[in-house]
């Protein structure tokens, strides 16, 4: 293990055991969450494990990026998200591979069917347009279906305690590389109506993901220009019933390049997301029913218009719809017991159509509108008293092509008093085949859903100004679904084990100052294709996935109007792909440091500044391609 990483190790250990005992006592029991059964409920009664960025957190994050503040919470890596912008942002949750955790947006699955994996672009996404986020780990498909085995990530916009009829909130900033960020909110109440509308737009000169490891082949700017814009409406009819609509619009233009290490001029993606949808919520007495209806069409395009060699020309364009519909209603029994029951129906499809004009002539190739669909129903009974609660679910999915399919859930926890718990689960979780690894050109119609166990226990302790929470966890794999270098089909891998720890600690040592850190051990094992000689083998670790992370943050309130934080990342090393029949490349750690700061004045104004990288490290997450370099931020934000 590192030097640097054995310091910090060593430094957090300190830090826990200088915590006063005549702090503010902090959150991590009691915060009231959504995510872990579709209902409100304190994080102290569910055996899950879920981590909230509140949204305290996100103010003082404005010069990041949703996926940066994400990289930052224990057991999430997202490979991209400290690379340039537009950078396609893969999530790793626990270890497991990309399309295995579900994204949501206000609690409703979103998912792109174009991608090989379905997993949703969180590009889309303006930090200043969330409100919280709840990350829940761990397999989730009994509530959430498939594509959840690692966990679901809740990206929550929806306002919440909205009192005057108008209100505004505007933010403008500027950075390096020619960075400059806008965005826009006004939002109220009046009567029985709340509205949020909001538009944010970035763009940025950028620099070259593809890095240049000879210094001298002057490897172009890659540029973005993106925007936001979403609306809400909810309308409070009467004390029971509460009607809602939305929808948002986000499209980006991102410069790319042909490989690591290789530059290409003139070549872009172009992004478009289109996301609408209605709801209700009906509470009468101790029963609440919900309903929820979401559309959402995505296309991408893939433009290439001076190349060198062949094709001298190329389009590349991908498009997907999905239809979302959910219906469910949670009842309070009595004696601590509460029933969740509910049943959703879900359905993608999408076509792709690639041209190109080469030294051979013109080539045209077609994937025709494909689709799959699944209908599911799913039941939880949950119990809570002062001491123990528990929770047993289960989940019957037909789908379209699997047929009929079966998750369960068991989730206990037991409090020994206000300071101390533990908690642990079994659940189970599936991820069916995308339209792209079935049907494509490189599809395999016959591929079996990938399948998961995941087990967790753990235990939390809070007492006046320190609390922490340490999880292990372990998640079987079978039936695992990766790209043949053979026959250049996708295929089942024979399994992937994957077992670790997550600590999370919150330290107030002193009145004004707060210190958070996070540190995650993943060990994976993975029987699969050898990327050498394409032979059974086993390899005793997930590419681009290291074995230890670690995340700091040390923020001091100076006086009312003041606050300055400085934050560390270490991340281990790990392999990623070699060459064409060449073993894995060892990948070297690295530790970069940020920090930043804000100042209110006026009452109405705040001033921030957010400095990244502050020692330029030359670092990389894949690769081939450059992690940011050192590169600032600052702006001001009105609040009206």
């Amino acid at each position: 293990m590192s030097k640097t990483f054995t310091l910090l190790s060593t430094l957090l250990t300190g830090l826990c055991a200088t915590a006063q005992t005549d702090s503010v006592r902090t959150r991590l029991l009691d915060e009231v969450v959504v995510t872990a059964n579709k209902t409100e409920q304190k994080q102290s009664t569910t055996g899950k494990v879920v981590t909230v960025i509140t949204k305290q957190q996100i103010e003082k994050s404005a010069g990041k990026t949703i996926a940066q503040l994400l990289n930052e919470q224990a057991g999430v890596q997202i490979n991209g998200a400290l690379s340039n912008a537009g950078s396609t942002q893969t999530v790793f949750m626990r270890g497991a591979a990309s399309g295995r955790t579900l994204i949501l947006m206000d609690g409703i699955p979103v998912n792109d069917p174009s991608q090989i994996t379905s997993d949703f672009d969180l590009n889309f996404f303006s930090i200043n347009d969330v409100e919280r986020i709840e990350i829940c780990k761990g397999a989730q498909s009994t509530l959430y279906g498939s594509d959840a085995i690692a966990g679901v990530i809740n990206i929550i916009t929806t306002k919440s305690h909205i009192t005057k009829p108008v209100n505004v909130k505007a933010t403008v900033s500027g950075g390096s590389f020619n960075t400059w960020k806008t965005n826009l909110q006004v939002y109220g109440k009046t009567g029985k109506l709340s509205y949020t509308t909001r538009y944010a737009h970035l763009v940025s000169d950028g620099f070259s993901a593809a890095y240049d490891s000879t210094g001298s082949k002057n490897f172009d700017k890659d540029g973005y220009n993106g925007t936001t814009a979403n609306a809400a409406l909810q309308y409070q009819a009467n004390t029971q019933l509460l009607l809602k609509a939305f929808t948002q619009y986000s499209a980006y233009t991102a410069g790319i390049d042909a490989s690591g290490f290789t530059d290409k001029n003139f070549y872009n993606i172009n992004n478009k997301n289109h996301t609408s949808g209605s709801g209700f919520v009906y509470k009468p007495g101790m029963l609440s029913l919900t309903g929820n209806y979401q559309y959402s069409k995505q296309s991408r395009n893939y433009d290439d218009n001076a190349s060198i060699g062949a094709p001298l020309f190329s389009m590349n364009d991908y498009n997907a719809i999905t239809h979302y519909a959910e219906l469910y209603t949670s009842a309070k029994l009595g004696a601590g017991f509460t029933l969740l029951a509910g049943g959703d129906y879900r359905y993608a499809r999408m076509n792709n159509e690639y041209r190109s004009v080469s030294a051979f002539g013109p080539y045209n190739s077609k994937f025709n509108d494909t689709s799959m669909s699944q209908t599911s129903g799913y039941l939880s009974l949950h119990y809570n008293n002062q001491r123990f609660s528990a929770e047993i679910g289960g989940r019957l999915t037909n789908h379209s092509k699997y047929g009929t399919h079966y998750t369960y859930t068991i989730n206990p926890a037991y409090a020994f008093d206000e300071h101390f718990r533990i908690f642990g689960s079994i659940a189970t979780g599936f991820k069916a085949p995308s339209i792209y690894q079935l049907y494509s050109g490189s599809g395999n119609p016959d591929l079996k859903a990938e399948l998961a166990t995941n087990y967790e226990a753990g235990l939390q302790h809070s007492y006046k100004g320190f609390s922490d929470r340490l999880v292990f966890f372990y998640r079987n794999t079978d039936n695992g679904i990766d790209y043949n270098s053979v026959t250049f089909k996708y295929f089942n891998y024979v399994k992937q084990m994957t077992r670790g720890i997550e600590y999370e600690v919150n330290i107030q040592p002193l009145q004004r100052l707060t210190i958070t850190g996070n540190y995650t051990f993943i060990a994976a094992q993975e029987t699969t294709q050898s990327r050498v000689n394409f032979k059974d083998t086993v390899y005793n670790y997930s590419l681009r996935r290291p074995a230890h992370m670690f995340n700091i943050t040390a923020g001091y309130q100076f006086g009312e109007h003041f606050y300055a934080s400085i934050n560390g990342r270490y991340v281990g090393e790990r392999n990623d792909v070699g060459s064409y029949k060449k073993p894995d490349v060892p990948m070297d750690s690295y530790f970069i440091v940020g920090a930043y700061a804000e100042y209110h004045f006026l009452d109405k104004f705040k001033l921030f500044f957010d400095w990244q990288n502050i020692g330029n490290r030359k670092f990389f997450e894949i690769r081939g391609y450059s992690g940011i370099p050192s590169m600032f931020n600052t702006g001001l934000t009105l609040n009206w």
